[in-house]
């Protein structure tokens, strides 16, 4: 019976224990964000929020994946933060399917999602497309098959009866496609967003959207996790005050995508930019 008792207080323990490992690593220096890779904004938002953890004493894990599974894995506690949430358009649905997530504040106001061509090509609106269906190969260079970006572009080819498919991969993939038709002067279509780098680095414009399939004017926001604010209320400050007006988040894009370290090329942007660091920091 002694046996079975201490068996029995070796368990209880051990669960005690665990208990209070778990509740203080909720409160430790450790921070995790979650960032889609290849989405410039939220990649180079990410880093520098980074970078000012990092001087704080803070160890912060930059977790890599899917729109939905940093919102889910959010949900159930697991992950922190997220820098890339698009509304009132983009990421709405995903958004609502996540009861257990807390909006921080917005990072950037003037983001924008669309069908995006070069300068050269002689078109103006999605309206147009169809008239030259055989010129874009009847195709629309998508991106990852999960994002509210790729359904928005599904929704305007219904809206506009577009005889065209969209050609999903990856991020990377879209730019280089684009990339490549520049290169040739060939006529290409892509799913887009403002902000990103490649605006910066090429001439392009956005198709008008007479029908709103993208919406409108789109906020860029922070969300955490339920209890981020209780385990962590010395940030709760900080993300809240985060924001990029136009010219500094197009300079931030712009470095980022040009570095083979995003790490060094974000603590770099945060010297750099010091005076606006700051006023995030201040209580």
């Amino acid at each position: 019976m002694r046996k079975y008792t201490y068996t029995i207080f070796a368990i209880f323990t051990l669960i005690i224990t665990i208990f209070y490992s778990c509740r203080n690593a909720n409160n430790s220096k450790y921070i995790t964000i979650g960032m889609v890779d290849g989405w410039a904004e939220d990649v180079a938002m990410t880093h520098v929020a980074k970078a000012i953890l990092d001087e704080k004493g803070y160890h912060v894990i930059i977790q890599k994946a899917s729109t939905d599974m940093i919102l889910a894995s959010m949900n159930n506690e697991d992950t922190d933060l997220f820098m890339g949430v698009w509304l009132p358009y983009t990421h709405a649905t995903k958004v609502a399917k996540f009861p257990n997530l807390v909006e921080l504040g917005t990072n950037y106001e003037n983001g924008r999602i669309g069908l995006v061509i070069p300068d050269y090509v002689p078109i103006n609106s999605i309206e147009q497309l169809n008239q030259f269906k055989d010129k874009f190969r009847h195709q629309i260079i998508g991106i990852e098959k999960g994002a509210g970006m790729t359904k928005a572009t599904e929704q305007s080819i219904v809206d506009y009866q577009l005889d065209y498919k969209q050609i999903n991969s990856s991020t990377i993939a879209m730019i280089t496609e684009l990339q490549n038709a520049i290169r040739n002067k060939e006529w290409i279509v892509v799913a887009g967003w403002k902000p990103h780098w490649m605006f910066g680095k090429m001439e392009l414009k956005f198709l008008e959207d007479p029908k709103k399939s993208f919406g409108e004017t789109e906020q860029i926001r922070t969300y955490s996790r339920k209890s981020f604010g209780k385990d962590h209320p010395e940030l709760m400050s900080f993300f809240s005050k985060i924001y990029f007006d136009d010219d500094e988040m197009t300079d931030l894009v712009t470095e980022m995508e040009g570095s083979t370290n995003k790490e060094e090329t974000a603590k770099e942007w945060v010297k750099k930019n010091s005076k606006l660091v700051n006023s995030w920091l201040k209580k």
